[in-house]
Protein backbone atom coordinates (compact mmCIF):
# COMPACT_ATOMS: atom_id res chain seq x y z
CA UNK A 1 0.00 0.00 0.00
CA UNK A 2 1.59 3.47 -0.97
CA UNK A 3 1.56 6.05 1.57
CA UNK A 4 0.40 10.02 0.83
CA UNK A 5 2.08 12.82 2.33
CA UNK A 6 -0.97 15.31 2.78
CA UNK A 7 0.08 19.20 2.33
CA UNK A 8 -1.11 21.20 5.04
CA UNK A 9 -4.55 23.16 4.50
CA UNK A 10 -3.01 27.01 4.33
CA UNK A 11 -0.50 25.32 1.75
CA UNK A 12 -2.90 23.90 -0.55
CA UNK A 13 -5.01 26.62 -0.57
CA UNK A 14 -2.13 28.80 -1.32
CA UNK A 15 -0.99 26.74 -4.32
CA UNK A 16 -4.64 26.25 -5.12
CA UNK A 17 -5.24 30.03 -5.76
CA UNK A 18 -1.72 30.85 -7.61
CA UNK A 19 -2.77 27.93 -9.97
CA UNK A 20 -6.53 28.99 -10.21
CA UNK A 21 -4.63 32.71 -11.08
CA UNK A 22 -1.69 31.55 -13.33
CA UNK A 23 -3.88 29.12 -15.28
CA UNK A 24 -7.72 31.27 -15.52
CA UNK A 25 -5.87 34.71 -15.50
CA UNK A 26 -7.28 37.47 -12.75
CA UNK A 27 -10.40 38.47 -13.97
CA UNK A 28 -11.95 34.84 -14.03
CA UNK A 29 -9.96 33.73 -11.24
CA UNK A 30 -11.87 36.39 -9.65
CA UNK A 31 -15.20 35.63 -11.60
CA UNK A 32 -14.90 31.88 -10.13
CA UNK A 33 -14.42 33.09 -6.55
CA UNK A 34 -17.33 34.96 -6.56
CA UNK A 35 -19.57 32.40 -8.00
CA UNK A 36 -22.68 32.11 -5.24
CA UNK A 37 -22.59 28.38 -3.66
CA UNK A 38 -25.95 26.61 -3.44
CA UNK A 39 -27.07 26.64 -0.04
CA UNK A 40 -27.00 23.29 1.41
CA UNK A 41 -29.75 21.18 2.82
CA UNK A 42 -29.35 18.72 4.83
CA UNK A 43 -29.77 15.39 3.98
CA UNK A 44 -32.95 14.26 5.44
CA UNK A 45 -34.61 17.77 4.60
CA UNK A 46 -33.20 16.92 0.59
CA UNK A 47 -34.63 13.41 1.39
CA UNK A 48 -38.02 14.48 2.61
CA UNK A 49 -38.22 16.84 0.18
CA UNK A 50 -37.28 14.24 -2.75
CA UNK A 51 -39.86 12.21 -1.25
CA UNK A 52 -42.97 14.52 -1.60
CA UNK A 53 -42.14 14.57 -5.36
CA UNK A 54 -42.83 10.91 -5.72
CA UNK A 55 -45.82 9.56 -7.28
CA UNK A 56 -46.03 5.88 -5.25
CA UNK A 57 -47.06 4.00 -8.15
CA UNK A 58 -45.21 5.74 -10.84
CA UNK A 59 -41.93 5.06 -8.31
CA UNK A 60 -42.90 1.27 -7.72
CA UNK A 61 -43.25 0.71 -11.43
CA UNK A 62 -39.84 2.12 -12.52
CA UNK A 63 -38.20 -0.27 -8.90
CA UNK A 64 -40.03 -3.04 -9.10
CA UNK A 65 -41.74 -3.47 -12.86
CA UNK A 66 -45.26 -3.42 -13.55
CA UNK A 67 -46.18 -6.71 -11.45
CA UNK A 68 -45.91 -5.30 -8.09
CA UNK A 69 -47.82 -8.67 -6.52
CA UNK A 70 -48.29 -8.36 -2.83
CA UNK A 71 -47.52 -4.46 -3.00
CA UNK A 72 -50.43 -2.35 -1.80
Amino acid sequence: MKLTKTVPDNDLMKKGIEILFRELGNVDAIRFLSIPRAERVESVKRHGNWQQTLDKDIFFDEIFGEDKQGIS
